[in-house]
């Protein structure tokens, strides 16, 4: 099983008209290993936080929306567990 660790991402993404910002939120909560989310349209940027592979959120959204999507920063939202953590066996 592939563990991914808990990351908060922020993406610049165009968000001209509030189409373009349903598509994106729509996108995003069909996402599973999304936690939250927040979309600034104001700024153009979308934070979103979970445990996933930042890569492969970043495809995805790029994918779904059909927009370009430029990754601004990653950040570990938590250390990762301890060896005896869940799915740990003796």
């Amino acid at each position: 099983m592939d563990y991914r660790q808990p990351y908060c991402m922020t993406l610049r993404m165009n968000i001209d008209c509030n189409g373009c910002y349903q598509r994106i939120r729509r996108a995003l909560l069909q996402m599973r290993e999304l936690e939250s989310h927040l979309i600034d349209k104001k700024h153009g940027r979308v934070i979103v936080c979970g445990a996933f592979s930042p890569q492969d959120v970043a495809i995805k959204i790029r994918k779904r929306t059909n927009r370009r999507v430029e990754i601004l920063d990653v950040s570990e939202a938590s250390p990762a567990a301890p060896e005896g953590g869940p799915g740990h066996m003796p």
